[in-house]
C-alpha cells in the first residue's frame, strides 16, 4: 500500500498536502471541510507586524507599506489605513481552529524588524500553534540600503523570534536575494527549523484613463511552481532543514514535482480558493496511484530523487539550462 505520510517541522503528517496562508483560514467551517477532504494541516493567515504595531501607533509608513505584497494583504486589510483583523482576534481565531479541528495548525507572522511585536511569536505559541511560519518580506526603495545590512536584519529578527518560542520555527523567503544559498544558510543557522519558498508578490498597475494604482489579486498557475522547485532542487542536501513549496500546486503532479525537488509538503492555496476543498480527494487518488503505477511505495521514498544533487546532469539547474532553452526556440517549427 502507498504511505503518503511526511514529517514537517518534526510534525507527522498524514499526506503533503497543506494549505498555506490564505483565507481559508479565516472560517472554522472552511478549516473543517479543508480537514474533512484530506488536507494535511493548515497555516494561518498571517499576522502582520504593521498590525501590531497599529494597536499603539498612528504610523502611516506601516499601514501603508508592503499591502500590495502579499497574498494574503489585499484579502483582509483593506485601503484607508485601518486593520479589520486585531492581534487579539487573530490570537482566539487561532485557538478556536485549534480546537475545531486535529489536524496540526502553524500560525503565521509577517514582519522584518526587530522590536516589541515579536513577543507575539511566543502568544502564538501559547494560542495553541503546533508551529510557526515567519514571513519574511520587505521592499527596499533606499538606495543607501546594502543587501548585507538587510539580510543581517532579517537574519537578527530569525534569532529574536526563534529565542522567545518552543515551538518550531519556519521561515517563508523572498527569491530576490543576491546569493540565496547563502542567506538560506544563515537563516537556518539563526534557528529555523525549516524554509518555505516563496512568497509571491502582486504587483500594482496602473489605471491610464483615472490615473491611479490598481491593486488586483491574480491566483496562481502550474507555471509558477518553477521558481520555488528550482530553488529547492538546488538547495536540496546543501542547507540541512525541512523545505515547503509554495506557489504553482494545482494538480498531482506539482505535487509529485515538489516531493522530488526535495520538499516535505506542498502548500497550496489558489486552487483551494477557486475550487473549494472537492479538489482535494481526487488530487490525493491520483497522487496514489501514479505512485503505485510508477513502483514507489512512499513519499518518503521519492524526496529529493531530483534534486541538483541527485540527478544525472546537475548543471541542468544552472546556466546550461538557460543555454538550452535559448537553442530550443531556434528548433522549434
Amino acid at each position: 500500500m502507498t504511505e503518503l505520510s511526511t514529517s514537517y517541522l518534526g510534525l507527522k503528517l498524514k499526506n503533503p498536502l497543506v494549505a498555506s496562508a490564505s483565507p481559508l483560514s479565516k472560517k472554522l467551517d472552511t478549516a473543517k471541510k479543508l480537514e474533512e477532504a484530506g488536507i494535511s494541516a493548515i497555516v494561518m493567515y498571517s499576522l502582520f507586524e504593521e498590525q501590531i504595531i497599529h494597536e499603539s501607533l498612528e504610523l502611516d509608513h506601516f499601514l501603508s507599506r508592503g499591502t500590495d505584497s502579499f497574498a494574503e494583504a489585499l484579502t483582509y486589510l483593506p485601503d484607508g489605513g485601518m486593520y479589520s483583523v486585531s492581534p487579539e482576534k487573530y490570537l482566539n481565531q487561532l485557538a478556536a481552529l485549534k480546537k475545531a479541528v486535529n489536524i496540526p495548525v502553524i500560525g503565521s507572522l509577517n514582519g522584518v524588524s526587530k522590536g516589541g511585536w515579536t513577543s507575539y511569536a511566543k502568544r502564538i505559541e501559547e494560542a495553541g500553534a503546533d508551529a510557526l511560519e515567519l514571513n519574511l518580506y520587505f521592499l527596499s526603495t533606499d538606495p543607501n540600503l546594502t543587501a548585507i545590512d538587510l539580510e543581517n536584519a532579517q537574519v537578527e529578527l530569525v534569532a529574536e523570534v526563534k529565542s522567545s518560542i518552543k515551538i518550531p520555527l519556519a521561515v517563508k523567503l523572498s527569491p530576490f536575494v543576491t546569493s540565496l544559498p547563502n542567506f538560506a544558510k544563515r537563516i537556518v543557522d539563526a534557528g529555523a527549523s525549516g524554509l518555505v519558498l516563496f512568497n509571491r508578490f502582486y504587483q500594482p498597475d496602473f489605471d491610464l484613463e483615472e490615473l491611479d494604482i490598481v491593486h488586483s489579486l491574480d491566483l496562481s498557475t502550474s507555471a509558477d511552481l518553477r521558481l520555488p522547485l528550482r530553488w529547492i532542487s538546488i538547495l536540496y542536501g546543501k542547507v540541512n532543514t525541512d523545505y515547503a513549496l509554495t506557489s504553482g500546486i494545482h494538480t498531482h503532479t506539482d505535487v509529485l514535482k515538489a516531493m522530488m525537488a526535495g520538499a516535505k509538503v506542498a502548500m497550496m492555496a489558489s486552487n483551494l480558493l477557486h475550487n473549494g476543498e472537492k479538489i482535494l480527494p481526487e488530487m490525493l487518488n491520483e497522487l496514489s496511484w501514479w505512485m503505485e503505477s510508477h513502483e514507489y511505495t512512499s513519499i518518503e521514498q521519492m524526496q529529493g530523487s531530483m534534486s541538483q544533487k541527485n540527478v544525472k546532469e546537475p548543471a541542468a539547474f544552472e546556466r546550461a539550462n538557460y543555454m538550452k532553452v535559448l537553442s530550443s526556440w531556434r528548433d522549434l517549427p
